[in-house]
């Protein structure tokens, strides 16, 4: 079993947050936890080994997606359910990386859960093929991050100033002025927010919520005892009825619900949630 992320080589990381590895392994005999996943600064494309995870949205939809499947950045809680023995081979991307691979404007994609071969071209049927034949997680690697140096051949976009400040944002968690980002962006600030959202999907604003959110979420499952009084100040929130509030318009449940249901998801259930959250909240930030 194992629930790990990869930094890939340096000349995918301004393209490449990270690759990672899902492979949950549970009694066949025994019902499955589900995970309840909140919006995160994310755009991932999943290769689903064996038969993918269900997806049940915010309005109760439940959608089975094929075994390439392409998640946009999401602003609303979603829950993933999975089978007893599930293998999800992950390309997560940086903030504006896709616009750049695809030409594709964020804006369109914002919420989505699209088939892969949608967003990306044809190799990336050949690129799961080669997965499937891996014989141990130690091939996975160098198949993605061929598959990664492909798409960064072919890129639609050229790289602007304003990638690198997405990426002083992100350095930042979200607790920036929209105004000396933009400048830095060499924009006025209604064109950095049209260009923002072209790129990453989201206004500036909610794109730095999600990750004050993101930061708080991975804080508290890093550090189950700390108060949430002092997550919420070191996030950059002025006090915990801010977080608290930010909790419940994202993911429709308190702080307190939604991490009573990450104490019996899949990776807690399985002993594999201390080691991915401390990773995370200590793995070095990459400017792209």
């Amino acid at each position: 079993m194992l629930l790990q992320d990869f930094l890939p080589i340096s000349a995918l990381r301004s393209y490449v947050r990270c690759f990672r590895i899902i492979h949950f392994c549970f009694d066949p005999t025994q019902p499955v936890p589900y995970k309840a996943y909140p919006p995160k600064p994310e755009q991932t494309l999943h290769f689903f080994l064996k038969k993918p995870f269900l997806i049940e949205t915010k309005n109760k939809d439940k959608l089975q997606p094929d075994s390439i499947l392409f998640t946009a950045q999401q602003t609303s809680l979603v829950n993933h359910f999975t089978e007893h023995d599930f293998i999800d081979v992950q390309i997560v991307f940086q903030p504006t990386a896709v616009f750049q691979l695809t030409g594709i404007p964020a804006t369109e994609l914002i919420n989505q859960f699209l088939e892969g071969t949608i967003i990306f071209p044809k190799t990336v049927q050949s690129t799961f093929s080669q997965l499937h034949e891996a014989m141990d997680y130690t091939e996975i690697i160098p198949i993605l991050e061929a598959f990664a140096l492909r798409l960064i051949h072919k890129s639609k976009r050229e790289k602007i100033l304003l990638d690198a400040v997405c990426g002083q944002m992100e350095h930042y968690y979200g607790n920036v002025s929209m105004d000396g980002l933009a400048k830095q962006a060499c924009y006025s600030i209604k064109q950095f927010k049209r260009k923002f959202a072209e790129r990453v999907g989201l206004n500036p604003k909610t794109y730095a919520r999600i990750l004050r959110l993101n930061r708080a979420y991975n804080i508290r499952n890093c550090f189950a005892g700390k108060s949430w009084n002092a997550i919420a100040l070191q996030c950059g929130y002025t006090d915990y009825q801010h977080l608290a509030k930010d909790y419940k318009e994202f993911n429709g449940l308190t702080p307190a619900e939604l991490h009573s249901l990450e104490k019996t998801s899949p990776e807690s259930v399985l002993g594999l949630s201390k080691s991915i959250y401390r990773n995370r909240f200590t793995a070095p930030f990459v400017n792209p």
